[in-house]
């Protein structure tokens, strides 16, 4: 339901990219994991590679759920669409911005 303010709300967001310096948000979403009903948010170096990304930030929050297999994960995709070969590639040069949204399948 939307709110209707009974004033003007001009305030500048408290999570915008620039008071994240080298850092950034970024959500990740376990798809179909009824323990995980919603996306985690992780503040990670924009510079941080993808696969070091899932090993030291995925991996022990997804590693939570005790059905957990990490050689299982697969289908990445970025905002919707399928994310190709990482390797280690950084965040960003894999179009991983700020308050980009992570899903992957187990």
């Amino acid at each position: 339901m939307p709110v209707k303010a009974l004033y003007d709300y001009d305030f500048p967001s408290a999570d915008r990219a620039e008071l994240f310096g080298d850092d950034q948000l970024v959500y990740v979403h376990w798809e179909g994991n009824p323990m995980f009903c919603s996306a985690a948010c992780f503040r990670v170096p924009k510079a941080l590679g993808f696969g070091e990304f899932v090993e030291t930030v995925v991996g022990p929050w997804a590693g939570s759920d005790p059905d957990f297999n990490p050689a299982a994960v697969h289908g990445w995709r970025v905002n919707g669409r399928p994310l190709g070969e990482t390797g280690d590639t950084s965040l960003t040069e894999l179009g991983i911005g700020h308050k980009a949204l992570l899903q992957f399948t187990a």
